[in-house]
Formats: structure tokens, sequence, C-alpha cells
């Protein structure tokens, strides 16, 4: 049984879930307080009541908007059958989130980690985590693939990782950036590409 929320958390967990969108749209240095106040409601005290900090309310909604990435992907995850449609599962989760976003604004990470590079260290400690984190992930996969016998023993995990990423996160900017959603599907069959070059080939 879920334990009740105290009325501070639900209020904190309101403040999240109303900005993260606003955040990931605008950015940090384009969201001001005047667009968290409109669309909570909340005043300028409520919400520093909760947060110390327009910082810590961007740094939550980060974490709020990557944790529903993850989720879809997870759920997508135990529906497969292969190690192969595993990783598939990542092209599969960043295509749909480019044309039907289960969060606002699109990949946090991209958006994140493009926009604090040279503003703001605590954000992009965050979306560096958060890559470091996925590229785990994949070599977890593709290792687990190794050892099953479903991908060659000459896999190299670590560099099909980064390209897998490399290609994703690049394919969404670059649609992005032309409004061609098309580029990303063309981007995401040299990701299918890479993941089928794993397998091992019957004789």
């Amino acid at each position: 049984m879920t334990p009740k929320r105290s009325k501070a958390e639900r209020t904190r967990q309101f403040i999240i879930e109303t900005t993260a969108g606003i955040f990931n749209t605008k950015g940090y240095a384009g969201t001001s307080l005047n667009d968290l106040t409109e669309a909570t409601g909340l005043t300028k005290g409520s919400i520093y009541g909760n947060f110390e900090n327009k910082e810590e309310v961007a740094l939550a909604a980060f974490d709020y908007n990557l944790s529903r990435i993850k989720q879809g992907i997870q759920q997508r995850m135990d529906l497969a059958a292969t190690y192969r449609e595993k990783l598939q599962v990542y092209g599969d989760v960043y295509r749909e989130l480019f044309r039907n976003p289960i969060v606002v604004g699109g990949c946090p990470i991209l958006n994140t980690a493009i926009e604090a590079d040279d503003t703001n260290n605590l954000l992009k400690d965050r979306a560096s985590k958060a890559i470091l984190y996925w590229k785990k992930n994949i070599i977890d996969l593709i290792r687990a693939g190794i050892a099953t016998g479903e991908f060659r023993e000459d896999s190299e995990p670590e560099r099909t990782a980064l390209s897998i990423i490399a290609l994703i996160e690049g394919g969404i900017m670059i649609a992005q950036a032309t409004n061609t959603p098309m580029y990303l599907d063309k981007v995401l069959k040299t990701v299918d590409m890479l993941i089928g070059q794993l397998e091992k080939r019957v004789p």
C-alpha cells in the first residue's frame, strides 16, 4: 500500500509535474518565475516554500521527465522476447517520443545537454549521468545477449552503445531542426542495422 503523501509533498509534486513541460520546452534560462506561477496558479512564496530556487525546480523537472521516458522504455522491454528486440525498444520509444511526446518538449537529455553545456553545471551533470546510465543499460543488454549466444562474442558493447545513443539523439536533433520527422526514421534504420550486426550469423 502506497503511503499517503502530506500536503507539502503533494504540492511539491504538483509543481514538478506542472512545470516539467515548460522547462523541457523553454529551457532553464528561458523559463521565468512568472511562467511557473502562471502555470501552477501558485504564488512565488508558495513555489519557493517548496523549492530553494528555480534551479532546484528545474532539476526536479528533469528527473520527472526522464522518469517518464524510462518507464515507457521499461514497459516495452518487459514485453520483448529477445535481446535484439530489447535493444530496438530504444529506437521505437524515441520515434514515438518525437511524434507523440509522452513528455512535452521532446527528449529532456538532448534539450538539457545542449542548453546546459556552458551555462549550468548541475543540469549538465544530470544530463551526463542520464547518458551514462543509458550507455550502461545498452552495454548490459549486449553482454547478456553475448552470454546467451544471441550476439557475437566479438561484439563491442561500449562502441555499439555510444553509437546507438549518438544516432538516436543526433537523429532527433536533425529532425527537430529541420522539422522533418522522416530524417529520424532514416537514422533509426541505421540503428536497426547496427543492432542486426550484433547477431550471430547462421552458416
